[in-house]
């Protein structure tokens, strides 16, 4: 008998094996992205504490947080209404033009 934690990250890579990796286009992504700006910016760099900040990060995170609000995994009601019409490739574009921007922490020189 498998415990239930393994058994949890045994169905976790099965499921990760299972999914194909979408390539998302950062040009197409940003002509999806403008209803995206009022709340996290240009580049993905909140004009207010109540949005993250989403340029620089991780695509593959960036994807799996869109997917997971349009099948309900991830509870916002704001988030879930823009992620509801979003077909698998304009979540992979918008993952790739945000994660192609600069990062918070991200430093000019």
């Amino acid at each position: 008998m498998i415990s239930r934690p393994l058994g949890a990250m045994a169905a976790a890579l099965l499921w990760l094996a299972a999914t194909p990796v979408l390539a998302g286009d950062p040009a197409r992504g940003k002509e999806k992205a403008a209803v995206c700006f009022a709340c996290h910016g240009e580049q993905g760099k909140s004009p207010s504490p109540a949005f993250p900040h989403i340029g620089g990060q991780h695509e593959e995170y960036l994807l799996k947080a869109l997917t997971d609000y349009k099948v309900g995994r991830r509870k916002n009601p704001i988030m879930a209404a823009q992620a509801a019409n979003l077909t698998p490739s304009d979540m992979a574009d918008l993952a790739a033009y945000f994660a192609s921007q600069p990062g918070v922490l991200y430093l000019k020189r």
